[in-house]
């Protein structure tokens, strides 16, 4: 199964992992976080962007295998997820 992204077309046949983050500026330290994370702590921190990550990094192997999708909004994000999930339906 292929997505068409807006970085080019992505397998989902191997995919390990589909989550969604957020990056943020701790001090800093840049480091993504769940976006169940930012609603907690989110006033502590500098919000950097939004990102869909696609990991076909299968276990045991040292090389990751990712495509990151960066999103200035947490809307477009969501919008992008809703995209990617028509494929399952």
């Amino acid at each position: 199964m292929i997505y068409k992204s807006s970085v080019g077309d992505i397998d989902l046949t191997n995919l390990v992992r589909l989550y969604p983050a957020v990056v943020v500026d701790m001090q800093g330290e840049v480091a993504e976080m769940s976006l169940e994370w930012i609603e907690l702590y989110g006033d502590k921190v500098k919000t950097l962007h939004y990102v869909l990550v696609f990991d076909s990094t299968q276990i045991g192997d040292e090389e990751k295998n990712r495509v990151v999708l960066t999103f200035e909004t947490k809307d477009e994000l969501m919008q992008e997820m809703q995209e990617v999930a028509k494929l399952y339906n």
